[in-house]
């Protein structure tokens, strides 16, 4: 089996701006270490530019899963879906709800992130918005981390066992 390529991109103005120092993303790194090669994270700031960039960027670069940490929320400057969303062929709609049915965690209801197929530059990737959180980073790769070899199977049309 061959090792899936995972882009990490943590979303924040404020990390962006060193105000404060990232735990997320290298927590996400140390996660998903179990389930693919990780490159980053890289910062990039909040909005909706800077965010759809660095997925396409990294699509085009051969990511066959891209995960997003922060901006989920509904402060102004939470926009990762906004930018997420338009290059999002195929909604995994099963996987965004696992992300918010949370019993443990109410705050989880109103997390936006999206997940789905995205393509770009005849590469296709998975796309996953997951909150900034260290606790919403740890539950969205639990929901998804097992998923993740038979996602990146299906997108090149592999057959079910």
């Amino acid at each position: 089996m061959q090792t899936i390529r995972i882009a990490l991109i943590t979303v924040s103005d404020r990390v962006s701006a060193g105000a404060r120092e990232d735990l997320s993303g290298p927590l996400a790194a140390s996660l998903l270490a179990e389930f693919g090669a990780v490159s980053g994270p890289i910062v990039v700031p909040d909005g909706v530019e800077s965010v759809s960039e660095m997925i396409t960027n990294a699509i085009y670069s051969g990511a066959e899963v891209v995960f997003t940490t922060g901006g989920t929320g509904i402060t102004s400057r939470d926009l990762t879906p906004e930018a997420t969303e338009p290059l999002i062929k195929q909604r995994l709609w099963g996987i965004e709800h696992l992300m918010r049915d949370n019993p443990r965690v109410p705050t989880a209801a109103i997390s936006r992130g999206v997940a789905g197929v995205a393509e770009f530059g005849g590469n296709r990737a998975f796309v996953m918005n997951a909150p900034g959180s260290q606790g919403g980073v740890k539950d969205a790769i639990a929901a998804v981390g097992p998923l993740l070899a038979h996602i990146v199977e299906q997108m090149a049309d592999g057959d079910h066992e």
